[in-house]
């Protein structure tokens, strides 16, 4: 353990599955974010993240493989190899504007993480992917049926762009 950064997993908080609609780059400061979507809700949560991250993340889902590893992969591969898999990420605060997530690995061990980095790593590992129903209650976002063509606009563009538009 390093700075309290991994402890044994011994609560468990009210928590809600999450899937990832997809990242992109809001206009007009450039800066990506991720989607996620409440799997047996209606709530959003937008995570804005770095470039990097958003990569990653777009990468994996497209089917993307690198000709060399990145890091998420070689995390992925590391925790493979010592035989520790990550069970799941989950979403556990926001505080002043910051999402943190802990990385629920093996039998007992969370290990604290950036939200950007987990949702990389639990896409490459087929780890679910949840948030506390406190941030939930927070930042989350009902999109209306009216605005549900903004969330299809969405996807669209989703699958018009290459993780390449990503890296500026």
């Amino acid at each position: 353990m390093i700075d309290g950064a991994a402890t044994t997993c011994d609560t468990e908080a009210a928590v809600r599955e999450l899937s990832v609609v997809g990242v992109r780059v809001e206009l007009p400061s450039n800066q990506p974010i991720v989607l996620l979507r409440e799997v047996d809700g209606d709530r959003y949560l937008p995570i804005w993240i770095g470039a990097v991250e958003a990569t990653a993340i777009a990468y994996e889902q497209q089917g993307v493989k690198p000709a060399r590893p990145l890091t998420h992969d070689l995390l992925r591969d590391i925790l493979a190899a010592l035989q520790a898999p990550l069970k799941a990420v989950e979403i556990t605060e926001l505080k002043e504007n910051v999402f943190y997530a802990d990385l629920l690995i093996g039998d007992n061990l969370r290990v604290s993480a950036r939200p950007s980095d987990s949702i990389a790593l639990a896409l490459r590992v087929g780890a679910p992917i949840r948030c506390a129903d406190q941030v939930l209650t927070e930042a989350g976002i009902v999109i209306p049926d009216e605005q549900e063509d903004e969330v299809e606009k969405f996807r669209e563009f989703l699958d018009q762009v290459s993780p390449e538009d990503f890296a500026s």
